[in-house]
């Protein structure tokens, strides 16, 4: 074991060790000496106090301005209240029964203080918080270690303020920065200008100056970007190192025939992408390919065409889809679009035919085991389905591709266990309907070669959006409720959706309830928005439920409405969505289990109740349900959230523009864009600390570039035994894990 890798309890004792480990996930030298500082202070430059945000931790350097110790009436004890000001504003430290406090706490005296930000009587206030004093004159160690130099402020918690991390740091960096090994190679450091990292790391923790902690920074940032991307091309080499059955549709055959019936011409951009698929299913290496598509840009037809050309070639393809609602629409709307193509065998199929197979947990017995019957033999060409096509009983004669959509909503083991039923490592194709920026893409999908569909089918419509401020304005939502009543007169139809459900929560299984309507349930995990913190005093948000009952009786009183969410019974979900395809259904109400995949081209207006509730890209995803047919779509965001808000600025980025990949930036820089890599993929915290997917694409670039190119010299890394080392650091394992099963 490196000394790196030695626990804190060696270099700080039991009792520090275990309080940064609880509070902070630090565990190992190295994990302290990369906990970089959040940013830096300078000795004379205040923090301001104006920007501070109501229960959120902070450490602040600030002047004392005034000292008061303040007696209790009637009853024995005291309160120091200490006001500290930026020059402009101010703040209160409050102090209860510590009035010895007042000797070291002094007007003028210059100090960090840290503590969580509360309000009494409408001021901002800090309880008993932490303090380091800063002045000279006082004898501080602390001032006297930091005279001259930037002060680090570490992402800290109560437990451990900013000031007592740095010192653990300071002890790790004076025992063992000669420790610190050296990752890059050193003709790339040469190459880029890069400082060694024993400096970087000094730097970033003791900067002198501004150009220390960019030089410092910008050593971290490439070491974030190269260990990463080489991570990647590992992963890329391996796959193209795996055999494969090449998938190649014959002339004559089935692709070709469904072609010919379709009713429209093919964008330009379903032409590229579905010439970039045939290539990668031609080659006797398995694809692994992500399309994303704008809203409504025809995704699904273009995976269908290319299960169709696996078919073709002797193959099974199989749809992985989320929900029961998105397998259930994939299959309604792929046998439509095959009609007699997808009843081979059947009487009065095509001879060219195949078979379109659903399975879902719900089904029942006979078409359950009918359907795994047509897999195993090979009859099914096609095989659309939820979680259920994972299980062990599930079997395939060929395996050729498997298309997942949605991804992000599936876990690696579960993606994994269905391509492990091929005989050879099948095709994959990825889809998403969220754009995601070319640096995202390239650094959280680095594994995948991207295609991207951002031209929408003739004959779609634009989509107007518009911000509906329901307390500010109620006459614009009641104009909301006419519009949708104009819609309706003119024979089109209409979504509202809610972000909570609003029944009771589902209680216990009891004893009565099958195993299968209880695994139905757990499959059905539809996403619901987020709803906010417990600490928020807004009134609960709005539900499926109770929203559908007011309409009702109010402002859609006469007209059919329905409503649709995820507890449902699947049989009760699926007959709903079919009486509302079929028009039999004027307005559904809905959770967000209508968010992907849901085609009903005659719905052209959709209204988001408590839209400020629901992220950016998903009020995008929401609203391509509406203008998918020859008439225009209208979205309604309606809020209760005040003009000037930061929730209100988001609803107006939605509405301002249909670019889903600028609407994706905008939602990644609010979600935090460290969230995006690791988080979601392989359940484990981001290893991003200095790089940003979305400001660095000229450092991730270069990266990967220089990362291939030491890959195909060195797919071992023998001759890098540090770089190794780094490597696995990274690499815990469960992204380990993630990065093998891809």
């Amino acid at each position: 074991m490196g000394a790196l890798d030695e626990p804190l309890t060696k270099l700080v004792g039991d009792r520090t060790a275990k309080v940064l480990a609880d509070s902070l996930k630090l565990r190992t030298v190295g994990d302290l000496l990369h906990h970089y500082p959040r940013r830096y202070v300078e000795r004379g430059q205040l923090t301001s106090l104006d920007e501070l945000e109501i229960d959120e931790h902070v450490t602040v350097l600030a002047r004392i301005e005034k000292v008061t110790l303040i007696p209790f009436r009637g009853r024995k004890g005291d309160r120091l209240e200490v006001v500290v000001t930026d020059g402009r504003s101010r703040l209160s430290l409050v102090f209860f029964n510590q009035g010895w406090r007042q000797k070291e706490l002094k007007a003028g005296a210059q100090g960090l203080f840290a503590g969580k930000v509360g309000v009494f009587n409408r001021t901002r206030q800090l309880v008993s918080p932490d303090y380091q004093l800063l002045d000279e004159d006082a004898g501080s160690d602390a001032a006297k270690q930091f005279a001259g130099r930037l002060i680090p402020v570490y992402g800290a918690s109560a437990q451990m303020p900013s000031w007592k991390l740095s010192i653990c740091i300071e002890t790790a960096l004076t025992k063992h920065l000669g420790d610190v090994g050296e990752p890059l190679p050193a003709e790339l450091r040469e190459r880029h200008d890069l400082i060694p990292l024993p400096e970087a790391l000094e730097l970033i923790h003791r900067p002198r100056s501004q150009a220390d902690r960019e030089r410092a920074q910008s050593r971290l940032r490439w070491d974030e970007a190269f260990v990463l991307q080489v991570a990647l091309a590992q992963r890329r080499a391996a796959d193209s190192a795996l055999p494969a059955k090449p998938r190649k549709a014959r002339e004559g055959g089935l692709l070709d025939a469904f072609d010919a019936r379709l009713p429209f011409t093919l964008t330009e951009g379903q032409q590229k992408v579905s010439g970039e698929i045939a290539a990668d299913l031609a080659t006797e290496h398995p694809m692994h390919r992500l399309l994303q598509g704008e809203v409504g840009s025809g995704k699904t037809l273009v995976a269908l065409r290319a299960m169709l050309a696996v078919v073709d070639a002797g193959g099974q393809a199989v749809l992985l889809a989320p929900t029961e609602v998105l397998a259930q629409q994939h299959h309604r709307s792929i046998v439509e679009m095959m009609g007699d193509l997808a009843e081979g065998g059947m009487l009065g199929g095509s001879d060219l035919g195949t078979r379109v197979v659903l399975l879902t947990g719900s089904m029942g017995v006979p078409a359950r085991r009918q359907a795994l019957l047509d897999m195993a033999c090979g009859d099914a060409g096609i095989a659309i389905g939820t979680h259920a096509l994972i299980e062990d009983k599930v079997q395939f004669q060929d395996l050729g591709l498997v298309v997942v959509d949605e991804q992000h909503r599936f876990g690696v083991e579960q993606r994994d266990a269905l391509r492990a039923k091929g005989e050879q490592p099948p095709h994959l194709l990825v889809m998403t309907a969220t754009p995601i920026p070319r640096t995202v893409a390239m650094t959280v999908f680095g594994d995948l070669e991207t295609s991207v569909l951002d031209q929408l089918p003739a004959g779609r419509s634009p989509i107007s959006t518009h911000v509906v401020p329901a307390l500010e304005k109620p006459n614009f939502l009641a104009r909301a409720w006419e519009r949708v009543r104009e819609e309706v007169a003119k024979g089109h139809q209409a979504y509202v959706v809610c972000p909570r459900i609003g029944d009771e929560e589902p209680a216990a299984a009891t004893k009565g309830e099958s195993k299968k309507k209880r695994k139905a349930a757990e499959e059905d995990f539809e996403e619901v928005a987020d709803i906010g913190a417990a600490s928020d005093d807004r009134r609960p948000p709005l539900s499926v439920v109770e929203t559908a009952e007011k309409l009702v009786k109010g402002p859609l009183s006469g007209l059919r409405v329905e409503i649709l969410h995820g507890r449902l019974a699947p049989e009760a979900k699926d007959e709903v969505m079919r009486r509302f395809a079929a028009g039999e259904v004027d307005v559904l109400v809905a959770t967000t289990v209508i968010e992907v995949g849901v085609n009903v081209p005659n719905s052209t207006v959709m209204v988001i109740m408590d839209a400020d509730r629901f992220g950016v890209s998903q009020l995008h995803q929401l609203r391509g349900r509406v203008g998918r047919g020859s008439a225009a779509g209208l979205c309604l965001l309606v809020s209760d959230m005040p003009g000037g808000s930061a929730a209100r600025a988001r609803l107006d980025a939605v509405a301002g523009t249909l670019d889903g990949f600028e609407l994706s930036r905008i939602d990644l820089e609010q979600r935090r864009e460290g969230d995006v890599l690791g988080q979601a993929q392989s359940g484990v915290k981001s290893s991003l600390k200095v790089l940003s997917v979305l400001e660095d694409e000229e450092v991730i670039l270069t990266a990967r570039t220089e990362a291939t190119r030491l890959v195909a010299e060195d797919p071992d890394l023998a001759v890098h035994p540090e770089l190794r080392t780094a490597l696995e650091s990274l690499l815990d394992e469960d992204r380990a894990a993630y990065m093998e099963k891809g």
